[in-house]
Parts: C-alpha cells; sequence; structure tokens
C-alpha cells in the first residue's frame, strides 16, 4: 500500500515538473529568445545568382555576305551537339541554302543574258565601224575622181571649170565630215563596249561570290574547342531548326576555359554600391563544396529588362581567379560581392529592430529582470545586420521579437535625435506657416 502511495506521489510531481518545463515555460521560450550586442567588423555583402561563360571565345559565324544579296535571316538545318570538343576543320553546322540557291539560279540566267549582250553589242559595234571605214574609202575615191575631172576640164569653158571645182570641194568635205563621224563613232561603239563589258564583270563577279558563298553554307569550326551555342535575344539557345539574323551571324562559339567570368544582373537599387575591383565568393550549384573566388571587372553603365522581369538591372561580370577544370559554360553561379566592410563596430540582427511612425527606430533591451526599449542610430545594413551608431553597448542584449505587454511602453530616445527632430518639426511648421500666409 505505501509502495503504491509513493509510486503515485512520484508519478505526479514527474508531471508537474514536466508540465513546468515543457508546457508552462514554452510561452516564454519562444518569444524570449535574447541575442547579444555582436562587436568586430561589418561586411556588406550583395547575393546574387549568375550564369558561367569564358571571359574570351571565338565565335563560329555564318556566311557574312548574305546581306549584299537581300537574304536577311537563314535557318540552321543541322547543328554539332552542344558541349562536343571539336578540332580545327572539323564540321559545326549545315544551313539552309534553299532560298540562295534561287537566287543563285537568277544569277546565272542574269550572266547569260550580260554575256550575249556583250556578244551582240560587240558584233554591232564591229559591223556599224566597217560600213563607216568602207564608205570612208568611197568618199576619197570620189575625191579623186572629181579632181580628175576637174584636171580634164581645164581646156572646157569657165563655167565648166567653176562646176568642176565646186563638186571637188563637196566630195572633200564629205570626206572631211564622214572622218571626223567615224571618229566620233568609234568613241561611241568604245563606250558602248565599256559599258556592257562592265556590266559582265559585275554579273560574273556577283556570280562567282555567291558560287564561293555556297560553299559557306557549310560551317567548320576555325579552332580547337568545346561547342558552345549561342543566345537569342530572348535567352534561348540558337540550335537546329533555329533562324539566325545575317547582322549578327554567330552560330556558336568556341569559349577558353582557362578564364572564366560569371555573368550575373544587380538591380537598380545595389548597382550603385557596387565598382570593379570588388571581391567575390562564389558557388556553384552543381559542386555546393566548391568554392571560388572572383573581382568584379565590368559594371554597365545602362540598364536592361531581362525575359519575364519588369525591374530594370545591370550587368556585372566577375571574373573567376584561377583555372579549373570542372568549370564549364551555363554553370548556374551563387555570387557574394563584398561592397564595404566597415571595422570595429557594433551590429545587431535585422530582427530585432522596430519602428514607430516610421522615424523612431528601437529595440527591446534585457535589462537586469526587466525590460527597456530604446531608441537607436541605424548605420549600413545588410541582408541580415544592421550598425549601431548610438543607443547601445556591447554587454547589451536584445530580445528578437517583442515581449509580452511592452507596446505601450515609453520609449528612452535619444537626445541628439530628439533635438534634431524638433528642429525638422519646428522647419516644418514654419514652411507650413509661410505657404498658408501666400495662400490667403
Amino acid at each position: 500500500m505505501k509502495k503504491s502511495v509513493i509510486i503515485g506521489v512520484g508519478l505526479a510531481v514527474a508531471a508537474l515538473i514536466s508540465y513546468w518545463i515543457f508546457g508552462g515555460a514554452t510561452d516564454e521560450k519562444m518569444t524570449d529568445i535574447i541575442v547579444k550586442v555582436e562587436f568586430g567588423d561589418f561586411q556588406q555583402i550583395i547575393e546574387t545568382s549568375g550564369e558561367l561563360e569564358a571571359k574570351n571565345s571565338v565565335k563560329i559565324k555564318a556566311p557574312s555576305g548574305l546581306r549584299n544579296y537581300r537574304i536577311y535571316n537563314v535557318t540552321i538545318q543541322d547543328i554539332v551537339e552542344e558541349g562536343e570538343t571539336v578540332k580545327k576543320g572539323d564540321w559545326i553546322a549545315g544551313l539552309d541554302r534553299s532560298e540562295f540557291k534561287t537566287k543563285v539560279q537568277d544569277k546565272q540566267i542574269e550572266l547569260e543574258k550580260a554575256q550575249s549582250k556583250y556578244v551582240q553589242t560587240q558584233l554591232d559595234t564591229t559591223l556599224q565601224m566597217r560600213q563607216s571605214r568602207d564608205e570612208l574609202v568611197n568618199l576619197e575615191y570620189s575625191v579623186q575622181e572629181k579632181k580628175i575631172v576637174l584636171d580634164q576640164s581645164k581646156f572646157e569653158p569657165p563655167a565648166t571649170i567653176k562646176q568642176a571645182e565646186i563638186d571637188l570641194d563637196k566630195a572633200r568635205r564629205a570626206l572631211t565630215q564622214a572622218e571626223e563621224n567615224y571618229k566620233i563613232k568609234f568613241r561611241q561603239n568604245v563606250a558602248k563596249m565599256q559599258e556592257v563589258n562592265a556590266e559582265l564583270r559585275k554579273v560574273k563577279g556577283e556570280y562567282s561570290g555567291m558560287e564561293k558563298l555556297s560553299n559557306s553554307f557549310t560551317i567548320l569550326a576555325p579552332e580547337d574547342g568545346m561547342v558552345i551555342y549561342t543566345k537569342d535575344w530572348d535567352g534561348k539557345p540558337v540550335k537546329a531548326g533555329s533562324q539566325i539574323s545575317t547582322w549578327d551571324p554567330t552560330v556558336a562559339t568556341l569559349p577558353d576555359l582557362s578564364r572564366m567570368v560569371s555573368k550575373t544582373y544587380v538591380n537598380e537599387v545595389d548597382v550603385r554600391k557596387i565598382k570593379s575591383g570588388q571581391l567575390v565568393d562564389i558557388g556553384l550549384d552543381a559542386f555546393p563544396e566548391k568554392k571560388l573566388f572572383g573581382k568584379v571587372i565590368k559594371v554597365a553603365n545602362v540598364g536592361e529588362q531581362r525575359p519575364n522581369s519588369d525591374a530594370k538591372v545591370f550587368q556585372v561580370n566577375v571574373e573567376i581567379e584561377g583555372y579549373d577544370e570542372l568549370l564549364r559554360p551555363a554553370m548556374t553561379t551563387s555570387n557574394k560581392i563584398l561592397t564595404k566592410e566597415i571595422e570595429g563596430v557594433l551590429s545587431v540582427p535585422l530582427e530585432t529592430l522596430h519602428s514607430k511612425n516610421d522615424s523612431i527606430t528601437f529595440v527591446y533591451i534585457k535589462d537586469g529582470g526587466g525590460i527597456s526599449k530604446q531608441e537607436v542610430l541605424v548605420g549600413e545594413t545588410n541582408a541580415d545586420m544592421a550598425i549601431i551608431l548610438k543607443g547601445l553597448s556591447q554587454e547589451d542584449k536584445l530580445y528578437l521579437s517583442t515581449p509580452n505587454n511592452m507596446e505601450s511602453d515609453e520609449i528612452l530616445l535619444l537626445s541628439e535625435l530628439s533635438g534634431k527632430r524638433n528642429q525638422e518639426k519646428k522647419e516644418g511648421s514654419e514652411k507650413q506657416a509661410a505657404y498658408s500666409r501666400r495662400s490667403k
């Protein structure tokens, strides 16, 4: 009997202790999470995600002369698999040449017409010049005949002699005029031949260029390397079936994997904090255990709007130090850009900061057995912590959340900030009064 009583009492005491530890103290532990004010170096870090790409790469391009033949887009029929390693001269891609082939056929017909026109003009001018030469010979004979008539008429009456002289003069003038006409016609025919010859050379050159260009529709590797697809304007990779513009005819790239860059984008609010030369800690999603280091080498001056986003962002390039054979283009990176480091300051978690009327920032301090609300002056902040310029000491302990029944307690204000607020309030009242007097 006594043994049963002792066991019952023991179970009751155990239940009370368990309730006090795990039940009664639960709410207090949940709400009264206390942290210390930290003293040390403060780092302002901007975290972004990015994508690896080679700092330097060789572009594999489609034929650059297609615009000369009014072809502005060309389709990729087939292309080597992305990531494949190729040697110089290896096949990379084949382009659709159907539109270009039609233009080659049209140019061939144009060439045949130009050749026919050249031959016809050559024959016409030859015939004209032969007729003109025959005419000159006949006119020379006519002059000689008229001269003989004149010589034989010296014993004739004066009228007959005069008529013979007139006929000889006419024959000579006709010969002189024919000679001048021959020279003009010769120059005309030379100009005609030069014109048709120039047109023929032009069409021949275009046709020859098109024949050479048709061989460029089979694209070969300009260097050794790993093939990486280029991105279109919408960020999608250019692959088989894609169309490329002849204004930017890049089909793929052969990156130099010895020097890699993490290309990332920073919002317009944070970009002003980023400068070339800042250090960056880099992580790889594919290899979480690997840590890399780099520095900012370029910050874009002009913002852009990324697909599926309304916010403006600025491109930031981070060069990775050293070489790692595991790094591949298009790998996703996490970048922690150190924008500022301040030595020997007090800092607290952002969760400990509270505000009133958006003008007073305060914290809850554990003051012995009590709690006080203290105004603080906040300096620089990062994603987790904030620098405290005034209002706290290193020995203070703060509540992460609002303690029970403390919302209505008064805040211990900083005298420096109180004076500044009063001055600002006074200046605001004076401006309002001046505006009211002007309105009247």
